[in-house]
């Protein structure tokens, strides 16, 4: 599962292109010469995606194996570039925590955006990296995942317990010979002592 792409736009209602206001972008698993390429065509492609999203819906849109998530709120959009693999719950909790946080550190300044912006808003870029998990954006899953986890510790305690029942009924055998062997060890002790007691 991996994220390659967050951005957020200003969705212009007059069906002008929609204004760049961050984007945040991990290409590293791609070939070094086409980096930049693979930038101008998520630009592009988040432009054409958010463009075409109407107010107050969420869209998802397949390529291969890339799907655009995109949820626009009233004109601010965020878009996540995602594999295919990344579960759409929790792509579009993400999207929803990164308009959450763009508005408590921009505000409604981004109604007045005319181009795009080009400096890096670093919350982005942080996002990018935690929620290559989708368990970090979804805590739904990040429960199911922690659940599924316990059964199978579950299962493996319930397995070992049953492994070490044998080895405690091996013990307890060991130790009823044992107490069988010091009783003997005892009588033949009390034995040999009672014969010196005689004289």
């Amino acid at each position: 599962m991996k994220i390659t792409a967050l951005m957020v736009l200003k969705c212009n209602p007059e069906g002008s292109d929609p204004v760049i206001l961050a984007n945040a972008s991990d290409v590293t698993h791609f070939g070094y010469f086409q980096r930049s390429s693979v930038k101008e065509f998520i630009v592009f492609v988040g432009r054409t995606v958010a463009k075409r999203n109407p107010p107050g819906q969420r869209q998802s849109v397949q390529h291969e194996e890339y799907k655009v998530h995109s949820y626009n709120r009233n004109g601010l959009c965020a878009l996540g570039f995602m594999d295919d693999h990344y579960p759409v719950r929790s792509a579009f909790s993400l999207l929803n925590q990164v308009l959450d946080e763009y508005l408590k550190n921009f505000g409604e300044s981004w109604k007045t955006a005319q181009t795009d912006n080009a400096q890096p808003w670093p919350y982005l870029n942080e996002a990018l990296a935690k929620f290559q998990d989708p368990a970090e954006a979804d805590k739904l899953f990040k429960i199911q995942r922690e659940l599924d986890e316990t059964k199978i510790i579950l299962h493996k305690t319930i397995d070992s317990v049953l492994e070490r029942g044998e080895k405690l009924d091996s013990l307890v055998e060991k130790s009823s010979d044992l107490s069988a062997a010091s009783q003997m060890f005892y009588k033949q002790a009390k034995k040999t002592n009672s014969c010196c007691t005689v004289l």
